[in-house]
């Protein structure tokens, strides 16, 4: 296991700790089940997109679909907040700050 691959297993760990254990297995099932896309993947493209610290990571269902809702802390200290299809990892929209939802 690569550095940035730990790193990021220990941001997440307090979250797993403190989330709900019916939606931590529900969401263990769907990825299990191929529905949704492991975090890893869009690990990579917040990484790609900005440096900073992941600090709150939610798997929600909206509007009949699942989104992974990203948000960290850049080396500014500016808020980003990411929105991916959790079925197969597109960016759907970011908001940073006070910004106005991008599609």
């Amino acid at each position: 296991m690569n550095k940035q691959c730990l790193f990021l297993l220990c941001l997440l760990l307090p979250a797993v700790a403190m989330a709900d254990t019916d939606d931590h297995e529900a969401a263990k099932r769907l990825r299990e089940a191929g529905e949704i896309v492991s975090l890893e993947k869009l690990f990579a493209d917040v990484r790609n997109r900005h440096s900073g610290r992941v600090f709150k990571i939610e798997l929600e269902h909206e509007r009949g679909q699942y989104v992974y809702e990203i948000e960290m802390v850049d080396d500014a200290g500016r808020v980003h907040e990411y929105y991916y299809d959790a079925r197969d990892g597109q960016l759907l929209w970011e908001e940073t700050g006070d910004d106005e939802e991008h599609e």
